[in-house]
C-alpha cells in the first residue's frame, strides 16, 4: 500500500518505481517472497509500479507469488463510495489488475470488504470464469466472518485459502472472543465470534493486516497514549533485547505464536523494518511472554 506515491490521480514517478525494486529486492533478500496488492492502492498506482518491475525483469514472476483484491468502488458520479462483487465487476477488475501488475495470472485474488448484496452464487460464476481462464490461482477474502465465508464457500467448487483481518496487539478483540467466552464483557467485542477457528477447521490461511501497529509500538512517539499502550512498547522493546533480535519480530511472532498460523502482511517499504521483521521467523515466544504481551496490552488482567 505504500508504493507509487500520493493518494491522488498525480502519476507515479520514477522514483516511485525505484522504490518498488529496492523494497522487492529487499524482501527477497530476507527469504520474504509474496507481496500483497488490492486495486485501490494509492489509487491502482502501487500496483502499476510493482508492474514497471516485472516489465524490466520479468525473470521475477516465477519465484514470488502475488496476490490482490478488489471490491471497493470509490464515490464517483454514479454514486457514493460502496462494494461491489458482482459478476461483471470482479471480472474487470481482475483484468485491471492484471493489466497494472503486467502480469497474466495472479496468485490469489481476495475479495475486499463484505458486500452486502452480495450473491454468492454470481461470485461463485466469476471465480469459476477467472479459475478456468488462468487469470486466477486462488481464491480468498478479506474482512469477512465465518457466516459471510460460510455463505460463500457453499456456492464455490474451489476452497476460500485466506481470510485477511486487522490482527495486532492494539487490536486484541481476535483473542478477546476466546478468553471472555462466558462473560459479560464479550457483548462489547467487535469481532465476529467464531472466526478464528472457522479458519482453522477449514484449512483458511488468516493473514493479518495492520500487523505493526502502525509503528505506535516500534518507536513512534507516545505522546498522549494511554499507559498501557506506553507500557507494551517498553515491554516489546525489552523482550527484542531478551530475544535479541527486532521490537518487529516481536510483534509478529505475537501473531505467529497463535495456533492459527497467522501470516503477518508487514505492509513496510523500509529496507530496514523488512529486515526487521523477517528475523520473525526465527523466534518463538514463550507462553509466559506471550501472555505477558496480551496482558499488558489489554491493560488488565484475564478475566
Amino acid at each position: 500500500m505504500g508504493l507509487g506515491g500520493e493518494w491522488g490521480k498525480s502519476p507515479f514517478e520514477s522514483k516511485h518505481v525505484k522504490q518498488a525494486h529496492d523494497v522487492i529486492d529487499s524482501a527477497l533478500a530476507c527469504g520474504i517472497n509474496s507481496f500483497d496488492h488490492a486495486d485501490i492502492y494509492t489509487m491502482g498506482k502501487a500496483e502499476q509500479v510493482f508492474g514497471e518491475v516485472l516489465k524490466a525483469r520479468p525473470e521475477l514472476r516465477e519465484n514470488i507469488l502475488i496476490q490482490s483484491k478488489c471490491g471497493i468502488v470509490f464515490e464517483d458520479e454514479q454514486g457514493p463510495k460502496r462494494f461491489d462483487f458482482s459478476k461483471q465487476y470482479l471480472l474487470s477488475s481482475v483484468d485491471g489488475i492484471l493489466n497494472r501488475l503486467n502480469t497474466d495470472y495472479i496468485d490469489i485474488l481476495l475479495l475486499h470488504r463484505p458486500d452486502p448484496l452480495m450473491d454468492a452464487h454470481e461470485v461463485a460464476e466469476a471465480f469459476s470464469i477467472l479459475k478456468n481462464s488462468g487469470k486466477v490461482k486462488h481464491f480468498g477474502v478479506s474482512n469477512q466472518n465465518s457466516h459471510q465465508m460460510k455463505l460463500l464457500q457453499h456456492a464455490l467448487e474451489v476452497p476460500l485459502v485466506a481470510n485477511q483481518i486487522e490482527l495486532n496487539l492494539t487490536h486484541l478483540d481476535f483473542l478477546e472472543d476466546a478468553v471472555l467466552a462466558n462473560n459479560p464483557q464479550a457483548k462489547d467485542l467487535s469481532f465476529a465470534t467464531g472466526t478464528m477457528e472457522y479458519c482453522q477447521l477449514n484449512n483458511v490461511q488468516v493473514q493479518a493486516w495492520g500487523s505493526l501497529c502502525q509503528g505506535i509500538l516500534t518507536g513512534k512517539s507516545l505522546l498522549n497514549q494511554p499507559v498501557h499502550i506506553q507500557q507494551t512498547a517498553a515491554l516489546v522493546n525489552k523482550l527484542a533485547a531478551d530475544y535479541q533480535t527486532s521490537p518487529e519480530a516481536i510483534l509478529l511472532a505475537f501473531l505467529m505464536r497463535h495456533p492459527a498460523k497467522i501470516q503477518p502482511i508487514i505492509g513496510t517499504t523500509n529496507s530496514m523494518r523488512i529486515k526487521g521483521c523477517a528475523q520473525a521467523s526465527q523466534i518463538e515466544l514463550s507462553r509466559e511472554h506471550w501472555y505477558s504481551l496480551f496482558v499488558t496490552a489489554r491493560g488488565c488482567e484475564l478475566p
